[in-house]
């Protein structure tokens, strides 16, 4: 009982703390530098981390189970994916088109010509109160940051599935560890998601200025790092060479 308590614990935290990476908080900063709803952000932590957790439970009991063997090429290709994608993420948040594909795909606007709704009509029954609090996230808003954590559990998930390999011989228990460690993802990146937003949320409209300047640094931020990804693993780590060096991570 004691070694399962420990290995839940220990995978649990260190979810949380890989939840912390610095590609993993950049993107989802990207996604919800427009949000000013404690509980918006906390869903779009919530969903990266069940995308995360999909992708290395996925790919990671292959690797457990069925012995599967990723190539270098293939590692630094699913590295390259982030970097690709940190990239796409801070030119759509720089260029606005974030916003027009936040308004486009908003539920809330397509409805305008529905019969106007008061904040204090209040009636669980009917749905009002969740319609209020989560109706402008709609597929678009969920989608995304589901891809988001999809492509970085592909990333980093053949580096821990072989941690584990290491250190817990059993299968079961080695993909069980994943399944925790994803739980411990999912939580980690919900207290960042939430604690990201949560001063302005108290501050109001006070700082729209700031705002405005943390979307554009969100934006600037994950294009350079997307950009440093990309050049380390395509020159530094030869990923188009001949001789591909990959050390998961």
């Amino acid at each position: 009982m004691v070694n399962v308590f420990s290995i839940v614990a220990l995978g649990f935290f260190l979810g949380m703390r890989h939840a912390t990476d610095p590609d993993h908080v950049i993107a989802v900063t990207t996604i919800i530098s427009r949000y000013r709803k404690i509980g918006y952000a906390v869903l779009v932590g919530a969903l990266w981390g069940v995308g995360h957790t999909l992708t290395i439970l996925m790919v990671g009991s292959g690797i457990i189970l069925s012995g599967w063997v990723i190539s270098p090429r293939v590692g630094l290709a699913m590295e390259l994916l982030v970097g690709l994608m940190l990239i796409l993420l801070g030119a759509l948040n720089l260029t606005g088109v974030l916003q027009w594909m936040n308004n486009t795909f908003d539920p809330a606007r397509r409805a305008a010509g529905a019969p106007h709704r008061h904040a204090h009509d209040f009636d669980p029954a009917s749905g009002n109160w969740f319609d209020r609090h989560f109706g402008k996230i709609g597929l678009y808003q969920v989608v995304r940051p589901l891809i988001v954590g999809l492509v970085h559990g592909l990333a980093g998930s053949a580096a821990i599935a072989l941690l584990v390999l290491s250190t817990i011989r059993n299968p079961k228990w080695a993909v069980a560890y994943l399944l925790v460690f994803g739980v411990g993802a999912i939580a980690g990146m919900m207290l960042i998601t939430g604690a990201m937003v949560m001063p302005f949320v108290y501050a109001g409209g006070r700082f729209e200025r700031i705002n405005h300047g943390l979307r554009i640094a969100s934006g600037v931020v994950s294009v350079a790092f997307g950009l440093f990804v990309v050049c380390e693993i395509s020159f530094v780590n030869g990923a188009f060479g001949s001789h591909p060096l990959w050390i998961p991570r």
